[in-house]
């Protein structure tokens, strides 16, 4: 069921679910400036660990948060001679979690993908990673890249410049929810909102040695963590499964 974060007239936002779950009366939290804060932080917490589940199980289905306002990558310039960039927020300032694909412009405006390598391991990989450490500062169109830190360090060194030139994929953080949310609901599978509620409300009651209810809210929210991970580990079902048989040993 989808929640929306507070629902002061129907008592089933988020909030609520939250106040009923705790034992609160109605509005103690909704009402009340600072227990709203502490938990709109736990909240978006919630949300995070929705992420962390997520996101390892997505295949080839792109996941984000259908709040955000623009799709899950980002562009940048290429500047000549300049090796590497970095990325800690999208153009909308939310924080990357993770690149997954990385594509450059030719000087032509052509773009394509180039590959990751790694340059602390890349010879015993049997990548040869030398021509990234070795001085020489090798010119020409970008085809693969290594990713450090926060950023990502080109190879070639383009000798171009190009306007968007580097486009990148990422992962990120969801758009989070704000203590004068009202409507706004988490732009994920909506069966899995009131993990939204379970979570927090189980991590007051451990703060606050509510010994009658952790049991209960402890096997509510291991049992939505586990129903997430089934959910977007089989979401996929328009791509063919990878597995085959092994002729030779039919024979």
């Amino acid at each position: 069921m989808s929640l929306q974060f507070s629902d002061t007239v129907h008592k089933n936002g988020v909030i609520q679910r939250i106040e009923q779950k705790c034992g609160f009366n109605d509005g103690d939290i909704s009402g009340n400036a600072t227990l709203l804060a502490r938990f709109t932080g736990g909240v978006n917490l919630a949300a995070d660990e929705i992420l962390g589940f997520m996101f390892p199980l997505g295949g080839k289905w792109q996941l984000d948060d259908a709040n955000h306002t623009k799709y899950p990558f980002i562009s940048t310039n290429l500047v000549s001679g300049q090796r590497d960039y970095s990325f800690t927020v999208d153009e909308q300032g939310n924080y990357i979690l993770d690149i997954y694909r990385v594509m450059v412009a030719s000087p032509s405006g052509v773009f394509a993908e180039i590959y990751p390598v790694d340059m602390e391991t890349g010879n015993s990989n049997n990548q040869n990673t030398d021509s990234m450490i070795d001085g020489q500062n090798t010119a020409g169109v970008p085809t693969r890249y290594d990713k450090t830190g926060n950023g990502i360090f080109l190879d070639l060194i383009p000798n171009y410049n190009f306007t968007n030139g580097l486009k990148i994929f990422i992962n990120r953080e969801a758009n989070y929810f704000a203590t004068t949310d009202t409507t706004k609901r988490l732009g994920f599978a909506h069966l899995f909102h009131d993990y939204l509620a379970i979570k927090p409300a189980y991590d007051f009651a451990c703060d606050n040695n509510m010994t009658g209810l952790i049991p209960n809210l402890e096997k509510q929210f291991l049992r939505m963590q586990q129903a997430i991970k089934d959910y977007y580990g089989s979401r996929e079902k328009d791509a063919r499964s990878g597995m085959r048989a092994n002729v030779e040993n039919c024979k």
